[in-house]
């Protein structure tokens, strides 16, 4: 075996890799680890994308293993210092989703503002209530972006065409950097300063240790009375409980939630109820566009490695080390 597919991905980029290598495709392997396990003793590429848990135990149970392909830029499902150690190669579609992310932060951002999925809902119902939807406009607005990657700088450059005021918090930006000045973004050396000042706060940030739970109850204390929460990057970077005490005490006016902590949720969370609360299933990279740029990327790269050629879209190194 060539290929080890644990989840469903039937993409015209799986069907090209099998015209020449072995690939082995089961949508429900990841929940049975131990068969799992089984089938990995003999693989050489591992292709997930977020359910599968990419453990340092299941890493030890690949000899043969050089690459795991992740389809998608969050790598918190994926022991990326266990593979290193390894030497496997770890490869993900680093600007594929981007552009689709940062167009859905816009969508969300202007629905909290109009208050789009309210009017919908009430004039489906046989409603007529204008005043009810009544919105605010984003011209002369302020943004806060937490994490000013790929995503955060696409979200700067669509923003300030609304006439948006942009704030920036990120740890690993320079204050002097250059795409600051190209976004016409202001630099905040602390998280706390960015909330204060922000009618929209938006994060785009991974899920790792130093960001779990980065918003909290201090930090959306820390927000501005009335302001918005989009979050489209990991549900874990928020405290939901924390969240819903905010908007519930009208501290914050809405949020807007394409992640939650558990995907699926397996209870409600409550935020299910409020009206001034979007919730989607994940879908910030569920464009045509995105899915294609993603299932190719990954596709060609775990190609290349079993060709002994180099990765391109690399997370720890482009050629293995076993």
């Amino acid at each position: 075996m060539d290929i080890l597919i644990t989840e469903e991905l039937a993409t015209a980029a799986v069907e090209h890799l099998k015209k020449s290598h072995n690939v082995v495709c089961d949508g429900s392997l990841w929940k049975n680890v131990e068969k799992l396990k089984g089938l990995l003793a003999e693989a050489r590429a591992l292709m997930v994308r977020n359910q599968t848990l990419v453990t340092a135990d299941l890493l030890a149970a690949a000899p043969k293993l050089i690459v795991v392909g992740r389809l998608g830029v969050g790598l918190d499902n994926i022991d990326v210092e266990a593979a290193s150690k390894l030497g496997i190669v770890v490869v993900a579609p680093l600007d594929a989703n981007a552009v689709s992310v940062a167009e859905l932060t816009l969508g969300l951002i202007l629905a909290l503002a109009r208050k789009i999925p309210l009017a919908d809902r009430s004039t489906k119902a046989g409603g007529w209530d204008r005043k009810g939807c009544m919105g605010i406009e984003l011209e002369g607005k302020t943004l806060a972006i937490c994490g000013f990657g790929r995503i955060g700088r696409l979200v700067a450059a669509r923003a300030r065409a609304f006439g948006l005021r942009l704030l920036v918090f990120d740890p690993f930006v320079d204050q002097n950097a250059s795409v600051l000045l190209e976004t016409g973004a202001v630099w905040c050396p602390r998280l706390e300063a960015a909330l204060a000042d922000a009618d929209f706060v938006t994060t785009h940030s991974p899920l790792t240790k130093a960001t779990r739970h980065l918003f909290n109850a201090r930090t959306f204390s820390a927000m501005k009375r009335g302001a918005f929460f989009i979050n489209t990057s990991r549900g874990g970077v928020m405290d939901e409980a924390a969240l819903l005490a905010a908007l519930r005490s009208g501290h914050l006016s809405g949020a807007a939630l394409d992640v939650q902590e558990v995907e699926p949720p397996q209870t409600k969370t409550g935020f299910e109820t409020m009206d001034n609360v979007i919730l989607l299933p994940h879908i910030g990279a569920a464009t045509a566009e995105a899915q294609t740029r993603t299932f190719e990327t990954v596709a060609a790269d775990i190609d290349r490695l079993l060709r002994a050629e180099a990765a391109v879209n690399f997370v720890n190194f482009a050629r293995p080390g076993r």
